[in-house]
């Protein structure tokens, strides 16, 4: 599998993954800044949270870890958190934006 392959894998998976109080997944919400492929198959994720308070802060990293984990060839995951920049409700999809009524 290439890297491309594998990174449409990798966002897939994410997708799985939804903020319990938004019913949006974390991907469309825009909390995925960076996804990044290593040799070997290493992923590399930079994400944020819709607040530094979040009470999903300690879940959704992990839930995003296992997802990515799940899929076949996969060595290792690293899910890191930033709030830099902060986040913010245009960094959601359109898609996101529709399913919450902000258009």
């Amino acid at each position: 599998m290439n890297e491309v392959e594998l990174k449409e894998k990798v966002v897939k998976a994410i997708k799985t993954v939804y903020d319990p109080e938004i019913p949006v997944d974390v991907y469309e919400l825009g909390l995925i800044y960076e996804i990044k492929i290593f040799p070997v198959n290493n992923v590399y994720i930079l994400m944020t949270l819709t607040s530094p308070s979040c009470p999903s802060a300690e879940s959704i990293p992990v839930d995003i870890e296992k997802a990515v984990r799940e899929i076949e060839g996969i060595a290792e995951v690293s899910v890191e958190l930033t709030f830099d920049p902060p986040y913010e409700q245009d960094m959601m999809s359109e898609v996101a934006k529709l399913e919450l009524g902000f258009m």
